[in-house]
């Protein structure tokens, strides 16, 4: 089974967007200040099995967002452990080579876990897609899901449904995107649209 799979080619069906609601959005803005403006940005959900990814274009200086590619990364369960690692990396490096994003954004490890196996076996898996970027010189940053779903559905606790509402909405989309994986990473993606687009405005004001 190939590493890769493009789950959600561009529709072209137009939606109203949903408003964009956070009240601390300028303030945690100030974080992408001074960096270079990013018009196509990689949105990454990790998973050791299943890694989602989105792409979009920021255009009309952060006003329009478009759908480039979604899609999944797959790694077989009964692999060992270092080669889904590899295969995670080899597939998102086909990616990066593929779109030359200028910045990708990956989903933060919570504070505390529950289960911290769980949390240790994610980092190795952040790891090699966060260095799959870093050989391509691309920056990479990283947003907590609970701001994310703030951000993009209006609720920091929104439901997986929600967030495919919320991000078929915005991208004006004829059908929300599908498996969940893969709007999770374009909400990542549309998360830091919408921090950069503050930015821009705190420093124009």
């Amino acid at each position: 089974m190939p590493p890769r799979t493009q789950a959600f080619p561009p529709a072209t069906q137009r939606v109203k967007p949903l408003r964009r609601a956070s009240n601390s959005a300028v303030r945690r803005a100030h974080r992408l200040q001074g960096m270079e403006v990013a018009q196509r940005v990689l949105g990454i959900d990790p998973g050791l099995q299943r890694t989602g990814y989105g792409i979009i274009d920021i255009e009309d200086r952060g006003r329009g967002l478009k759908l480039v590619e979604g899609g999944i990364l797959k790694a077989r369960a009964d692999d060992p452990f270092p080669q889904r690692l590899q295969t995670l990396f080899d597939g998102l490096e086909e990616v990066l080579l593929e779109h030359a994003p200028d910045a990708m954004v990956i989903e933060d490890l919570f504070s505390s876990y529950a289960h911290p196996r769980t949390a240790i076996l994610m980092g190795h898996a952040r790891g090699v897609l966060m260095l799959a970027a870093q050989r391509q010189i691309i920056p990479v940053h990283a947003f907590l899901a609970t701001e994310v779903k703030q951000v993009v559905a209006g609720n920091g606790h929104a439901s997986k449904t929600s967030v495919q509402q919320a991000v078929r909405a915005r991208l004006r989309l004829a059908a929300p995107p599908n498996p969940p994986d893969v709007a999770d990473a374009l909400a990542i993606a549309i998360c830091f649209a919408v921090r950069q687009q503050s930015a821009s405005a705190v420093a124009e004001f």
